[in-house]
C-alpha cells in the first residue's frame, strides 16, 4: 500500500504525518505508536508543573503533539485540502518558489581555520533546541567589542587549531598538541556588506603576546603573563591561553578589535565537506605529500572528508613547501567551499542543509556572544548579503626573520603591513566595488580639486573631539611652527566626541580648506561644507575637529585607497589551481 493509502486511517490528512529526519535529510511518514519511529530528537516532555497539552485535533498525526515555544505562537492549523504551510526553517513537501536573494541563507565554513555560520536550520522548534545543545562556547574575557552589530562593520576572528582530537586524527603530526592557533583568519565585512576581506595571519609570525586575563573552569579569573617575540600560534593553548588571548594578540598586531571568535579543529574540515557532498579544487601539477597523506593528479577533483583535510594540511607538495604556501592552498579551498555553499545544489537540498547544521554546530567553539542558533543565524544573515566576488583573501605581508640563519619564522613587512591593517581598520575594500568607488571619487572631485590658498592665509580654530588629550595644542604648534599656518588657534574641547576628524568651512573658504586638507591628509569625506565661525580676532575661520581617528600631528588621516603593490590577494569567486 502506498503512503497516501496508509495515511487515511481515522480521516487524518497524510501531509500531517510527514516529518523531516535530520539523519537522512528525507521526509518520513510517522504513524501511530505501533509503527516504528524515526531517530529525530523528540520534543522535551513537559514538567509536572506544566499544564497538560491540549487535545489532539483531527489534523494532527497520531502519537505526536505540536511543540510549543514560550513567547512564540504555535503554527496555525489548516483545514484538510488547504495548502500546507511549512514550519519556520522547514521545507514543505512540494517544491517552493525561490526565495528572494536578500533572504538566501549563507552557511560559512572554514576548514583548517574555522568558520561555519548556521543560519536557520531544523524541521521544527525542538530541532533548534537540539542544535543549540551542540554549540560549545567560552568567554571572550573582555577581549572583544562585545559582539557584532548589524549597523556596523563586522570583524570575526576565525581560528583553526592543530589539536588532534576526534576519530582518526591522532595519527596527524603532534598527537599531544594542546591546540595552538595553527590557522588564523581575521574576517572583515564592510559596514554596507558590499565587500569583505579575509586576512590570513601566518602561524610562524613573530609577535608579542600580551598579558591575558582568562576565565578558568571554576569561573575564577587568572592573568596569563605575556611573552615577547614568540610565534603567533602560541597565543592559543600555550600556558593555558584561550581564544580570547589570540583575540588580544590580533588587536595588538593589527589595531583591529574583533567582535567575535570561532574555533574549530580537524574534524570541521572532514564533516563539513562531507555535508555538502565535497568541494571542487584544482591542482596545476601532480601532488604527492606523504606527510599530509595527499595524493592528487593534475586537474580538478572533488574532495571531502579525510582527503579534504589532507588538502588543507599539505605544504611540502606546493609552492616553496612552507606555511605561507599552505595558506594560499587553504584560501583556494575556502573559496571553493564558499562557491559550493552559495550554489543552488546546496541551498535547495534539505539533506545538505541539515547535515551542515549538525556538522557546523558540533564543529564549532564560539565566544559567549554567539552561543545560540539565533545569534549565529543573525550573523549568517548579515554575511549572506555579501557577493563572493567581493570577498578577497589576502595574507599579512611578511618577510623572512633577518635574525635567523636557518629561516623558520617571519616578521612583519613594515613597508606594506601597516597599510593593509589600515585598510581593514578604515573599512576600505580590497576589491573594486563600483558603487563605493564612484561615491569616493565624487567626494574627492567636489571637495579636494581646485586651487589651494597659501598656508599663511588659512584661518582655523582647532577643537579636540575625541583625540588624545593635548592633541589640539600639538596640532596648533605643528601647523604654526612647521607648516606656516599662523592664523590658527586652540579652541578647546568640542561639544561632543566624533569618530572621524572633520573640517567645516564656508563656500568662500574652499581654497583654505583644500590647503589644510592637503597638509593634514584629510579625505574628501572629512571636509564638511557648512558655515564659518568667528575667531578670537573677530575674523571668519574654519573649524577643525580632531576625532578619535586622529593619531598625531603630521600623521595623514587618509586611509589607503588600494592595496600596496605586491600584496598577494585572490577573490572567492575565481577558481585557482594549486601549484
Amino acid at each position: 500500500m502506498d503512503a497516501q493509502g496508509r495515511g487515511r486511517a481515522d480521516d487524518i490528512d497524510p501531509a500531517d504525518q510527514w516529518v523531516l529526519n535530520p539523519n537522512t535529510g528525507e521526509y518520513e511518514l510517522r504513524l501511530g505508536s505501533s509503527a516504528p519511529q524515526s531517530g529525530v530528537p523528540s520534543p522535551r516532555k513537559p514538567r509536572p508543573s506544566e499544564a497538560a497539552p491540549p487535545a489532539r485535533s483531527r489534523s494532527e498525526a497520531p502519537g505526536r503533539s505540536r511543540p510549543e515555544t514560550p513567547g512564540r505562537a504555535a503554527p496555525p492549523r489548516r483545514r484538510r485540502g488547504a495548502p500546507e504551510e511549512p514550519l519556520p526553517g522547514r521545507r514543505g513537501r512540494r517544491p517552493a518558489k525561490k526565495a528572494a536573494k536578500g533572504r538566501k541563507v549563507l552557511l560559512w565554513t572554514g576548514g583548517a581555520m574555522a568558520f561555519v555560520l548556521v543560519a536557520g536550520a531544523g524541521a521544527a522548534y525542538f530541532y533548534i533546541e537540539h542544535l543549540n545543545d551542540n554549540i560549545a562556547s567560552v568567554s571572550d574575557d573582555g577581549a572583544s567589542t562585545g559582539g557584532f552589530s548589524k549597523d556596523k562593520a563586522i570583524n570575526i576572528l576565525l581560528i583553526g587549531t592543530d589539536k588532534r582530537t576526534g576519530k582518526g586524527n591522532g595519527s596527524y603530526g603532534d598527537a599531544g598538541s594542546v591546540g595552538h592557533a595553527d590557522t588564523t583568519i581575521l574576517l572583515h565585512v564592510s559596514k554596507d556588506r558590499s565587500n569583505a576581506t579575509a586576512l590570513s595571519i601566518p602561524r610562524d609570525l613573530i609577535v608579542d603576546v600580551p598579558d591575558c586575563p582568562t576565565t578558568q573552569e571554576d569561573g575564577t579569573q587568572k592573568i596569563i603573563p605575556g611573552t615577547q617575540q614568540v610565534r603567533f600560534n602560541t597565543s592559543l593553548g600555550q600556558d593555558g591561553r584561550t581564544p580570547s588571548c589570540t583575540m588580544r594578540t590580533v588587536t595588538e598586531l593589527t589595531g583591529v578589535k574583533p567582535d567575535n571568535f570561532m574555533v574549530a579543529d580537524f574534524n570541521a574540515v572532514k564533516t563539513l565537506t562531507s555535508a555538502v557532498g565535497g568541494v571542487e579544487v584544482c591542482v596545476g601539477k601532480d601532488l604527492d605529500d606523504p606527510d599530509s597523506h595527499l595524493k592528487l593528479s593534475k586537474g580538478t577533483h572533488t574532495i571531502e572528508g579525510e582527503q579534504a583535510l589532507a588538502f588543507v594540511r599539505t605544504r611540502h607538495a606546493v609552492g616553496f613547501g612552507g606555511d605561507l604556501s599552505r595558506i594560499g592552498l587553504q584560501q583556494q579551498f575556502l573559496s571553493a567551499l564558499m562557491r559550493k555553499l552559495k550554489s543552488n545544489d546546496t541551498l535547495t537540498s534539505p539533506s545538505k542543509m541539515l547535515d551542515l547544521a549538525e556538522a557546523g554546530t558540533k564543529a564549532l567553539t564560539v565566544d559567549s556572544q554567539l552561543d545560540s542558533i539565533g545569534k549565529l543565524k543573525d550573523l549568517g544573515l548579515e554575511l549572506g548579503k555579501l557577493n563572493t566576488e567581493n570577498l578577497t583573501f589576502t595574507t599579512t605581508p611578511v618577510i623572512d626573520n633577518p635574525t635567523e640563519k636557518v629561516k623558520a619564522t617571519v616578521v612583519l613587512n613594515d613597508s606594506t603591513a601597516p597599510q593593509v591593517f589600515d585598510m581593514i581598520k578604515n573599512d576600505v575594500s580590497f576589491t573594486a566595488v563600483k558603487e563605493r568607488k564612484k561615491k569616493e571619487a565624487a567626494a574627492v572631485a567636489a571637495r579636494l580639486k581646485g586651487t589651494k590658498a597659501p598656508a599663511s592665509e588659512v584661518r582655523v580654530r582647532i577643537l579636540n573631539g575625541g583625540a588624545v588629550a593635548g592633541s589640539a595644542q600639538e596640532t596648533l604648534s605643528w601647523l604654526q611652527n612647521e607648516e606656516g599656518v599662523t592664523k590658527s588657534e586652540n579652541a578647546g574641547n568640542a561639544p561632543a566626541p566624533l569618530a572621524k576628524t572633520t573640517l567645516e568651512y564656508a563656500p568662500d573658504q574652499a581654497g583654505q580648506a583644500r590647503r589644510l586638507a592637503d597638509l593634514m591628509g584629510l579625505s574628501g569625506s572629512a571636509m564638511k561644507p557648512g558655515e564659518s565661525v568667528t575667531n578670537d580676532q573677530g575674523l571668519p575661520a574654519m573649524t577643525l575637529t580632531l576625532g578619535k581617528d586622529f593619531e598625531g600631528a603630521g600623521v595623514s588621516l587618509t586611509a589607503p585607497a588600494k592595496a600596496p603593490e605586491g600584496v598577494q590577494k585572490s577573490t572567492a569567486d575565481k577558481v585557482e589551481c594549486a601549484k
